[in-house]
């Protein structure tokens, strides 16, 4: 018998077969590259599956990195760094206002950079779903370091970030915070293993978010200091603003830290929904550990120390159990006061470095400072 031709596709349906012999999908490609022309030419042509490994150096875009490319959950779109190299992208020629590097997109995932000196936010993700954010540094700029925003904000996991010295000048530092998750909705989003530091703001802030964000192994510190001779700073300095803007929603913030931030360590924000806070400190902080005054949040296990106004503050809504200021809770002694190591480099795998400050070696309350 002699070999069956191939048939094209317009033949084997016109002869009924039912088949159509349709072209290999092209593979997607890896693209290197080594200019700030190039970055903004791949982010912004990226296609699902497209790998953009970017070269060490120091990289100067005069626009805002920005795309609309979705990648899919089996074929994300990935921005990295080449190797093990080293690489910052500065904003410093970027015009006012700008940012950094805008996704309205879903499946990226980014890992191994730096945005620093951003005229506005550093890096913003509008909308996206899917999207995972490792071992990045947000750094000096002009507004929050860090945004998740927009309804449709999905499933996006931000995983070992430092966020630190953000600074708004035009509001005297009253909007620039490490983390922001303002304005939108949307389940599954997570951040962990972050450093939230030295912003004229607040730490972490999800101001009129509506749906459930979740925060664990997470250090916020040093927030609302007026770092910047800003004789009319107006930061609020609070380590985990968990709300406002009449939003009522179940924030959960697990085996984290909170230290000598100006205001709060901890707080509802006028949020009066069912906030759960598990296994935290806060320790020297200018206001309260907690304030909870008006919602139904969940306190358990948590350990307050030194903050200036007490240790915690709550109204009758909420549930309060098995922490340090509770009857018949013992305060377990710190191992360590002295938060240098707090700085050190992180861990080969991303994670926070290991430290002795804060840590008491106890198995039910307080964090665990890893």
């Amino acid at each position: 018998m002699s070999r069956p031709t191939a048939l094209t596709a317009a033949a084997a349906l016109a002869l009924g077969a039912g088949l159509a012999v349709l072209p290999t999908q092209a593979q997607a490609a890896t693209v290197v590259v080594s200019n700030a022309t190039d970055l903004s030419n791949a982010i912004k042509n990226a296609t699902a599956g497209t790998v953009i490994q970017v070269r060490g150096g120091t990289y100067y875009p005069t626009a805002t990195l920005q795309s609309t490319a979705n990648g899919t959950s089996s074929s994300p779109v990935t921005l990295t760094a080449y190797g093990s190299e080293t690489v910052k992208i500065d904003g410093s020629n970027l015009p006012d206002g700008d940012w950094i590097l805008k996704l309205t997109a879903d499946y990226w995932n980014v890992s191994h950079l730096t945005f620093q000196n951003s005229p506005d936010s550093a890096v913003v993700c509008q909308s996206c779903t899917g999207t995972n954010w490792n071992d990045v540094k947000t750094i000096n700029g002009g507004d929050s370091g860090f945004t998740l925003t927009g309804d449709g904000t999905v499933n996006n996991t931000v995983k070992n970030l430092d966020s630190y010295g953000n600074y708004d000048a035009a509001n005297h530092g009253e909007n620039a915070d490490g983390v922001a998750v303002k304005y939108g909705s949307g389940t599954g989003n997570v951040i962990t293993g972050a450093r939230l530091y030295n912003n004229s703001d607040d730490g972490i802030d999800f101001w009129s978010f509506s749906s459930p964000v979740t925060v664990e192994h997470t250090w916020s510190f040093g927030n609302g200091e007026n770092r910047w001779g800003d004789a009319a700073f107006a930061g609020d300095g609070n380590g985990y603003k968990l709300g406002g803007d009449g939003e009522v929603v179940a924030h959960v913030v697990n085996n984290s830290a909170a230290w000598d931030n100006a205001g709060n360590g901890f707080t509802e924000n006028s949020n009066t929904g069912a906030i759960v806070i598990n296994r935290t400190t806060a320790y020297a902080n200018g206001n309260w550990g907690y304030y909870f005054a008006t919602g139904a949040a969940k306190l358990g296990r948590n350990l307050a120390v030194s903050n200036g106004s007490g240790k915690a503050t709550y109204g009758s809504s909420v549930t309060s159990y098995m922490n340090n200021w509770d009857s018949g809770v013992a305060t377990p002694s710190f191992v360590s006061t002295d938060a240098t190591t707090a700085y050190s480099a992180r861990a080969s795998n991303g994670s926070l470095p290991a430290t002795t400050f804060l840590t008491t070696g106890s198995t039910t309350i307080g964090a665990t400072m890893n």
